[in-house]
């Protein structure tokens, strides 16, 4: 256990927040493109990379790209804060008796949920565990509790390879990978970029599903063997309270804001223009940002069952976001430098040179593992190594979804070490980084063991 208060200690004295880190990451860049690169505008050539730094932040398709990420996770957290989420989260709570079946309700659902939408089980594996906790208080059912809120944070190693993976299902959409390599020179490599990589062959191609498979099976094993061994700990939390809206004194139009009929009507109504729109791409099991928001945000209507109720879930779940909003247009900075300067090609190149067709996928696992340890953003970290990846897998001819997926792994398992999204579930839970450290060290051990094995084997 003292490892892990060195990790956390480590974390709180010498990683700044993620603001910071992008801030200074956008430094050293600035100051490696002008010391590594060569001068090819005609003016000054800090001038040109201040340029092809600006020019990054306004990147008009990546700026719609954060704000694609902003609405999955606004929308997943409101569809875990209505009525029908709260009754499935009470009804699995009812099913504890020890730390290794509670450890495993929480787990596994989690991660199934996170499959779906990362947004939904952030939110959804916090509050269970939450509820999990105050249900085996209120029935004296003695509980390891820190483990159970590590079990709800489990969703965070699996949502890149799901259906909301923000690498996956943005090569899914057309232009994207052109636009993401706008600053690549060599036409040779340009040449060979499909117009776009559909989730049929990374989400939902067989091997994905296999290793999401063995990753649900294996973590579940895990939470349960470790409630074997765990200690019970006192729990001490009040009851967590779901929203819930009045209805008194409704005048006029106000009305329609608590009105059942208009809600089911407008979200039925989104539900069935989404249909109408993405059945063919359904059909191919190809899922777009737009193809998940659209539904997401017809179903969190419905769901919720008023516009009332629905927007004051939006302002609770808005709040997460601000570090989407404010450090994606960082980050598209940092990407625009690297494409325009020719930095991609350079690192590219070395890439290259140290790799093989086999190993390629396991330098980018191992390499985004680390990355996301100083950008915790699976959409900022595509937007910087996702030309980098891409190109160096179009040299050595490894194929391009197997490289996406590499970096997707990557991404994820080391959530389980950067507690930055753990912030929400902490805040839920009532527990500390490092109460949960040591168990989530261990699933991202086993975790890390399935995605290389996968690479290797696929």
């Amino acid at each position: 256990m003292g490892l892990t208060k060195v990790i956390e200690h480590i974390f709180r004295r010498y990683l700044p927040s993620p603001f910071t880190i992008a801030v200074l990451l956008t430094v050293l860049t600035i100051v490696l493109a002008l010391v590594f690169t060569e001068n090819t505008s005609e003016g000054n050539h800090i001038v040109a990379i201040l340029s092809y730094w600006e020019n990054g932040i306004w990147n008009s398709g990546l700026l719609v790209f954060a704000y694609q990420m902003m609405l999955i996770l606004v929308l997943g957290h409101v569809l875990v804060l209505s009525k029908p989420m709260e009754r499935l989260i009470l009804r699995i709570t009812k099913f504890v008796k020890n730390t290794s079946n509670a450890a495993v309700l929480v787990a596994l659902p989690t991660m199934l949920v996170s499959f779906f939408n990362w947004g939904l089980g952030l939110i959804f594996g916090a509050i269970l565990a939450r509820k999990v906790g105050e249900y085996a208080q209120a029935n004296n059912i003695p509980i390891n509790y820190p483990l159970i809120g590590a079990s709800g944070y489990v969703g965070l190693m699996v949502w890149h390879g799901g259906i909301s993976g923000s690498a996956p299902i943005k090569v899914s959409e057309a232009g994207h990978l052109r636009e993401l390599m706008g600053g690549i020179t060599n036409q040779e490599v340009l040449g060979q970029l499909p117009e776009i990589i559909s989730t049929s062959l990374t989400v939902f191609s067989g091997w994905n599903l296999t290793l999401f498979l063995l990753v649900a099976i294996s973590i579940s094993a895990l939470a349960y063997f470790l409630g074997k061994q765990a200690a019970p700990k006192s729990v001490e939390l009040r009851e967590y309270r779901f929203q819930s809206i009045g209805r008194k004194s409704l005048k006029g139009a106000e009305k329609l804001d608590y009105s059942r009929i208009a809600a089911s009507v407008f979200g039925g109504l989104i539900l069935l223009a989404f249909l109408f729109q993405y059945l063919p791409a359904l059909r191919k099991l190809n899922i777009t940002p737009n193809m998940l928001n659209f539904f997401m945000l017809g179903l969190a209507i419905v769901l919720h069952g008023s516009f009332k109720s629905f927007l004051i879930a939006v302002e609770e779940a808005i709040g997460d976001t601000a570090g989407i909003l404010i450090q994606f247009p960082l980050y598209f900075g940092i990407m625009g430098i690297m494409a325009s300067s020719g930095m991609i090609n350079g690192i590219s190149d070395f890439f290259v040179s140290i790799s093989t067709d086999t190993t390629l996928p396991i330098f980018t696992f191992l390499s985004a593992g680390l990355v996301n340890i100083f950008v915790p953003s699976g959409g900022g970290q595509w937007a910087i190594q996702g030309p980098l990846v891409l190109e160096s897998s179009l040299q050595l001819g490894v194929p391009l979804p197997k490289a996406v997926m590499a970096l997707a792994y990557g991404d994820q398992i080391t959530n389980m070490l950067q507690p930055f999204w753990a912030l929400p579930l902490l805040g839920i839970t009532k527990l500390k980084a490092k109460e949960i450290l040591p168990y989530t060290l261990l699933f991202m051990l086993v975790g890390s063991l399935i995605y290389i094995g996968g690479l290797l084997i696929f």
